[in-house]
């Protein structure tokens, strides 16, 4: 399975999402699994990196691409049982090469406006990907959603303007919570730090939300 985490919003947490399910996957499913990040900022490079001076920390595979990557990715997908795909917060050849060979693609957003407001250029992208891998579903997940019970009503906002453009939304969401920071600067994950932890119950929760998902539940895209 090829996942893709990507979208056109910086700072929702798209590397870290990525990291967090590689692990999962790694971990839970006793799977080979391959990162590639497509974000030239190197996040989950660092990240990799990080993490490969831990000799406590099993080693995840990684590599970097660029640019027109379908072929790439192609072949890669043949040689592990999760690909998980990091691309940067904007719209570019790397993104939209990985949607056109994704099984599941997964844009993070957070429960605010300038968020939000990409998703119809989201639509729009995600349209045109489907034309060429029908088979690839998508799903909006909202991410460091504020944790105050009185801010509630924000992500369920956030979540009808998703699926107001025909995009599934996962029941799953993630909260602005520091171990997320904090494990990510140590090469780790949330699920290695505090694997009873209410993030780790996150990340179970949207991974095992995504395994779930078949292609015959995929939305119609406008």
């Amino acid at each position: 399975m090829m996942i893709l985490v990507g979208g056109e919003k910086g700072g929702s947490g798209k590397s870290c999402l990525a990291q967090n399910l590689a692990v999962y996957f790694a971990r839970e499913k006793k799977a080979i699994v391959l990162m590639v990040d497509c974000d030239p900022q190197r996040t989950t490079s660092d990240w990799i990196q990080a993490r490969n001076a831990d000799p406590s920390l099993p080693a995840i595979n990684c590599i970097q691409l660029y640019g027109k990557i379908r072929n790439d990715l192609l072949s890669l997908n043949q040689h592990y049982d999760y690909v998980v795909v990091d691309c940067g917060g904007q719209d570019n050849l790397a993104l939209r090469a990985a949607m056109s060979v994704a099984d599941h693609v997964v844009i993070p957003l957070r429960p605010k406006r300038r968020d939000l407001k990409t998703v119809p250029h989201m639509e729009d992208m995600l349209s045109t990907c489907k034309m060429v891998n029908p088979k690839m579903l998508a799903s909006f997940v909202i991410t460091q959603s504020p944790s105050l019970p009185n801010q509630a009503r924000r992500i369920l906002e956030a979540k009808d303007v998703c699926r107001s453009y025909g995009i599934n939304v996962l029941d799953a969401v993630t909260f602005n919570r520091n171990i997320y920071d904090d494990s990510e600067e140590l090469g780790s994950s949330v699920l290695e730090i505090e694997p009873e932890g209410k993030a780790a119950l996150e990340i179970v929760a949207i991974a095992e939300e995504l395994l779930a998902m078949k292609p015959d539940n995929s939305h119609e895209f406008k």
